[in-house]
């Protein structure tokens, strides 16, 4: 469940918005109906008063999106800088892109692609090296204006991606390659500065792997990733940015299957996910 504070939230389909501890749920309302609004029109939509209900117990929580891109920036951290350094054939591209005016944003995944809080992530059928990318996601509506927060995992393998940097769409594009949730806090409650991001992988019910970091380690500021994101493209309603990861595992770890991957971010909350191997082609 989110933190305290206001948050939206995808619940047995619906849409609910949670302030503190009590719950109300968007009638006629959908993730893609609200990110076509202004910011102004957005907060005075959430402001209304609605009644207070309770969800079921149990309730299914959905990835927080509608139809929605999902875009990622790179090497806005400097451990990314030196995780993908270390993977390359050739270190060169990263190095300059750290330094330079222009970000690296990529193309991440379509809303199929996406999975929610206790939801399964793939690791591809065809790759070695694979890691979960804790990241903030930065939720932008048509007009890319900011509207809220949440938590991302770009799943990614290193090994394709070491490869070769023109492999990155194979090494981040996929079934399943993408987790956001477990809500999205709204930008107007929420900063995003000095916020503690926290990564657990579990095997066999034993913690493998922890580790943390801030988002005050990014390189990069919000607002310049956005522009550049926005750059001779619109979003008709809205997208989400992932904001880049500082917390890369080390060269001799790789996800497994029965893996299960938990990502704190402060003030947002908690998405977990179990790891599956993706099938493969037969599969379809």
């Amino acid at each position: 469940m989110p933190a305290a504070g206001r948050h939206l939230v995808q619940l047995d389909g619906a849409t609910y918005m949670k302030k503190d501890g009590t719950w109300s749920r968007l009638d006629g309302s959908t993730i893609d109906s609200l990110l076509r609004l202004p910011q102004d029109e957005l907060s005075r939509l959430l402001e209304e008063k609605r009644p207070e209900i309770q969800p079921r117990d149990g309730a299914d929580i959905g990835a927080p999106i509608g139809s929605q891109e999902v875009w990622a920036a790179g090497v806005t951290y400097r451990r990314s800088l030196e995780a993908r350094t270390d993977e390359a054939v050739s270190s060169d591209p990263y190095d300059r892109v750290y330094a330079a005016a222009r970000p690296e944003l990529f193309f991440k995944a379509t809303a199929n692609r996406v999975r929610g809080h206790g939801e399964a992530i793939f690791i591809r059928s065809d790759s070695t090296w694979d890691v979960p990318e804790p990241e903030l996601a930065v939720v932008c509506n048509s007009r890319m204006q900011v509207v809220g927060y949440t938590i991302g995992n770009d799943v990614s393998s290193r090994s394709i991606e070491g490869e070769n940097p023109l492999y990155v769409p194979q090494a981040k594009v996929f079934d399943g390659s993408c987790a956001l949730g477990p809500a999205i806090a709204l930008a107007w409650d929420y900063s995003p500065s000095d916020r503690a991001i926290e990564l657990d992988i579990s095997r066999d019910a034993a913690l493998v792997y922890r580790n943390s970091t801030s988002t005050s380690a990014m390189r990069r500021e919000i607002p310049e990733l956005v522009a550049y994101l926005g750059r001779d493209q619109r979003f008709d309603a809205g997208c989400f940015l992932l904001t880049g990861t500082g917390i890369v595992p080390p060269s001799d770890f790789t996800l497994q299957e029965g893996d299960v991957v938990t990502i704190r971010i402060d003030g947002i909350g908690q998405l977990t996910n179990p790891v599956k191997r993706h099938p493969g082609a037969d599969s379809y």
